[in-house]
């Protein structure tokens, strides 16, 4: 029997932990403690750095072995590339500046799968889930960090030929650490023994830095006066991505749980290495941090009644 309250207290566990060190980061930055100098210089440290250990390490740990047979991923891919154009589309015919145009595409398709979405489904389906959710959160990763290259540069100046586009991907740390583990999973070697505290540490003591930062960046006055790209952008990135991807699911034929899978991971609030790929573009740091903390506010609701939804009407299968 589908739990509703149970869901909600797991969305809820989530989200205000990370709420909470976005508050932080606001409070600081009132308190005049942080400085934008700061946000800039853990922005630079997470993009060179601490993201592309965090990715090498957890796409060196995927069984790749499955690709062929993953349906629902296909149908991730799928989606995020017809969200993509959709909103490309849309954002044109709204005649958006083009740096505004690159901070809404890419929150459009953008999710936070490795973090809210994977710890939804671990809470839906326990350690089937987490199975489930492997593959995909190191396959969507990669291809949200390729296409956000793709789109950051194309509308914040940068090169637009071809040749331009391929060094600024196969240049972009974020993507080298996701190809470096790949490289290793393939191959089989082993990681050094430390590599599990290494990455328990990351998690545990940057993850939240990072979450202070984007508080500071953050203005609370733009957010409650925010205009209509920060709500048509939280109205992409959690109803109109996760619809995409679950018709394109049901087209595919995909099974209840695997189904239930990549809603969660497609549906969860913008991620916040978004944050990370505008500063690193000089493009409208508030403006990304801004549609991340509204949009991880908003799906507390839009998760949970789109996750019953599901269930409800047979497409899904029900929480373990």
């Amino acid at each position: 029997m589908f739990d509703l309250p149970q869901l909600i207290l797991t969305a809820l566990s989530v989200s205000i932990p990370t709420f909470g060190w976005v508050v932080l980061g606001m409070l600081l930055r009132r308190l005049g403690l942080l400085q934008q100098r700061h946000v800039d210089a853990v922005s630079r440290f997470a993009f060179r750095a601490a993201l592309p250990l965090l990715l090498f390490i957890s796409a060196a740990g995927v069984d790749f072995a499955g690709l062929g047979a993953a349906t629902y991923l296909l149908a991730g891919v799928i989606s995020t590339l017809l969200t993509l154009a959709c909103g490309w589309v849309y954002g044109r015919w709204r005649a958006f500046p083009r740096p505004t145009l690159g901070i809404f595409v890419q929150a459009s398709f953008r999710s936070n799968l490795a973090v809210v979405g994977f710890a939804l489904c671990h809470t839906a389906y326990g350690e089937a889930g987490l199975v489930l959710a492997a593959l995909p959160v190191a396959v969507l990763t990669a291809l949200y960090n390729v296409l956000a290259v793709w789109v950051l540069q194309v509308t914040h100046g940068g090169s637009r030929s071809l040749l331009g586009l391929l060094r600024g991907i196969a240049t972009n740390p974020l993507l080298v650490g996701i190809a470096g583990g790949v490289l290793v999973a393939l191959a089989g070697w082993p990681l050094p023994s430390f590599t599990p505290l290494l990455s328990q540490g990351l998690s545990q003591f940057f993850l939240p830095l990072l979450l202070v930062c984007i508080g500071g960046a953050l203005r609370i006055s733009v957010l409650r006066t925010a205009g209509s790209v920060t709500w048509e952008a939280a109205l992409w990135r959690l109803l109109v991505g996760p619809v995409l991807g679950v018709l394109v699911a049901v087209m595919l034929g995909v099974d209840p749980m695997p189904l239930g899978v990549m809603f969660l991971l497609l549906s969860a609030p913008v991620a916040a290495a978004s944050f990370v790929m505008v500063v690193a573009a000089r493009g409208d740091g508030t403006l990304a941090a801004n549609i991340i903390v509204l949009t991880t506010l908003l799906s507390i609701a839009t998760v949970t009644l789109g996750f019953a939804v599901l269930i409800l009407a047979g497409l899904a299968a029900a929480p373990v």
